[in-house]
């Protein structure tokens, strides 16, 4: 009975308690507090970020933000707020208390900041989110820049380049990690450039360096992992080996990196660590100097000759390993442009065009076997589906580009994707390539094409923007121009014509293109006439010209006579990515490109995302 008379009366004790914090208003001012705290430092870290401020300001922040909540606690219970100021709770005549008034008042406040804080997130999730996207930071990403070759032999930079990618593709077999690709990390070979600042224009936390020194058969590796933001040395070490064991000195490093940046690796991460990659000297050096080649190659008016140079190198490499992957997918770029140029150019033989064809099959096919994971395989395969007009499987392939780390694309994909309903997938793609590989311009191009595709225009010109500023590729110039076009920034693509447009033949296919959106027929076709006089112009160009000229009748016979070379749908499926003008021909003048769209049941006629005034149809 006593018992039941002492639960009694805690439950009144507790009852009042309860009673006395609601009229002394305590629990509002407390839920007030709290509102207005969550806000100041969700609007604090747009703030602070954007003006580049210390971490720690963030930090002091929440710290005192945290200790204030205690002290408006206690403030609340102890002081009430009267007509003729602040006095303390205990000194106030219950008859003349206003805490119910006061109350209203922060009901009404509450109501407010919960009204400012539901806006809040409405506007961080459907408007902050569509901005341009930023490259990705976590505190487990890493680069791996080359390591310095100490020693003078003939191929001793060509060995420390290879060792360099092999620890990088090593880091690669480790989830966890975000591990910025080897186009941009190789970026800054060379270059007396602080590590605070390449971690920033990278996207990474940390940052890996070292040296290599070759004498005669003895190897000494210098390697260190810092911490980007105050330099700090997470782990270094040094190692003295044959240069017979390269292998185990790349794998050690990569594996003792992980586990600095407390990754703990299974049994199955640690095998793929230890298969991944090319294990020979001599392999590596022929790989180096085989990429070498192949980006000289590119943008060059010898690409021919430059690529079958590279080719050497591939071929020397994978006689010793062949299970390189990525040199058989390199290899086969030869092949594509000799497929590519037979359209234009018929001194090239069906007999040659047919070896070049089963070539670049069989380098794919090579590469799809021997892929180190499903990305570098999805690419190859796209690739391979695409050139051999499978065009029906792409879309199954295109997600698996964004597993392991999303930093594979593919040589073709946009093509069939981005202009008939798959720009918003290739736009997830993208952006995850952007992250782990920013001063590469395909991933950028991708991301803009893509926004440009799914009609978001300001968007593309921004990304366009941002990717040139890092990159300074012209191909991502041009496709600044289209995403100006398409936004209706006409006067902003004629400056960007006069700035950043070198050569001739670009500059006079832009003009082409402006002359065609003013709606000036002459002038429009006085350039393309230009054009055609001064050099051999490609299929592509030449279609797209009369297309948006709003030659019908000339489109359509262009069309028809590359639609009739046995690989001519590889010149007529880059037509309308790069048109962006609808329907570049009538599709019954092409009954074999159509029956490629059919078989992969492709939407025709595409979208038109710029208006071109002269062409109506």
């Amino acid at each position: 009975m006593l018992s039941s008379c002492q639960d009694q009366k805690e439950y009144r004790d507790l009852s009042q308690l309860f009673e006395e914090l609601r009229r002394r208003n305590v629990f509002r001012v407390a839920i007030a507090y709290l509102a207005i705290a969550w806000l100041v430092l969700q609007v604090s870290d747009i703030v602070l970020d954007n003006i580049a401020a210390p971490e720690w300001l963030m930090k002091a922040l929440m710290f005192f933000l945290a200790i204030g909540f205690p002290i408006a606690v206690l403030f609340a219970w102890a002081y009430e707020m009267t007509p003729e100021g602040i006095k303390r709770e205990k000194d106030v005549d219950r008859s003349a208390s206003i805490t119910q008034n006061t109350g209203q008042k922060l009901n009404r406040t509450i109501i407010a900041l919960l009204a400012a804080a539901v806006t809040f997130l409405l506007i961080d999730k459907f408007v902050l989110e569509d901005e341009s996207p930023a490259v990705t930071i976590t505190d487990k990403s890493v680069a791996v820049l080359p390591f310095v070759a100490m020693s003078r032999g003939e191929d001793d930079e060509y060995f420390a380049d290879g060792l360099t990618e092999e620890i990088l593709n090593s880091l690669t077999r480790v989830p966890e990690l975000l591990v910025t690709a080897r186009t941009s990390a190789f970026h800054f070979k060379g270059q007396d450039i602080p590590i605070p600042e390449i971690a920033e224009r990278l996207g990474v936390d940390n940052i890996v360096e070292g040296s290599v020194r070759r004498d005669g058969d003895r190897l000494r590796v210098t390697a260190q992992l810092v911490r980007a933001a105050d330099g700090f040395h997470l782990w270094s070490k040094n190692y003295d080996r044959d240069t017979s064991d390269t292998f185990g000195v790349q794998t050690d490093i990569a594996e003792e990196i992980s586990s600095a940046l407390g990754v703990v690796l299974n049994d199955t991460q640690l095998k793929l660590m230890r298969e991944a990659g090319v294990r020979d000297p001599d392999a590596f050096i022929a790989l180096q100097k085989g990429y070498e080649a192949f980006d000289a190659a590119h943008g060059t008016a010898d690409q021919i000759n430059l690529l079958r140079e590279a080719n050497s190198w591939f071929e020397k490499a994978l006689a010793i390993q062949p299970g390189i992957s990525d040199a058989y997918l390199l290899h086969a770029d030869h092949y594509t442009h000799r497929l590519l140029s037979s359209v234009d150019n018929p001194e090239i033989s069906v007999a040659e065009q047919n070896a070049a064809y089963e070539k670049l099959v069989e380098d794919l096919d090579n590469a799809i076997r021997t892929a180190a994971d499903k990305s570098r395989s999805a690419s190859a395969a796209i690739d391979l589906a695409i050139i051999s007009g499978n065009w029906r499987s792409v879309p199954e392939l295109m997600p698996q580009l964004a597993v392991n780390g999303g930093c594979t694309t593919s040589s073709w994909a946009e093509v069939v994707s981005a202009p008939y309903g798959g720009a918003r997938e290739l736009g997830l793609i993208a952006q995850q390539a952007v992250d782990c590989d920013p001063l590469s311009f395909n991933g950028w191009r991708w991301l803009s094409l893509s926004q440009l595709w799914a009609g978001e225009f300001d968007a593309a010109v921004e990304t366009a923007l941002r990717g040139f500023e890092a990159t300074s590729h012209v191909r991502l110039a041009q496709q600044l121009f289209f995403t100006y076009l398409a936004a209706g920034r006409i006067d902003d693509a004629e400056q960007l014509i006069a700035t950043h447009i070198r050569t001739e033949r670009n500059k006079l296919g832009l003009q082409r293109a402006i002359a065609a959106i003013r709606g000036d027929a002459a002038l429009a076709k006085k350039l393309h006439t230009r054009l055609i006089d001064s050099e051999a112009q490609l299929t592509v160009g030449i279609i797209t010209s009369l297309a948006v000229m709003g030659d019908r009748e000339a489109a359509n016979r262009r069309a028809s006579e590359v639609d009739a070379h046995p690989y001519g749908h590889l010149r007529l499926m880059l037509v309308p990515v790069t048109c962006y003008c609808g329907a570049p021909w009538d599709l019954e003048y092409t009954p074999n490109f159509a029956k490629l769209l059919e078989d992969a049941e492709l939407p025709w006629p595409p979208a038109s995302p710029i208006h071109w005034p002269l062409k109506d149809w």
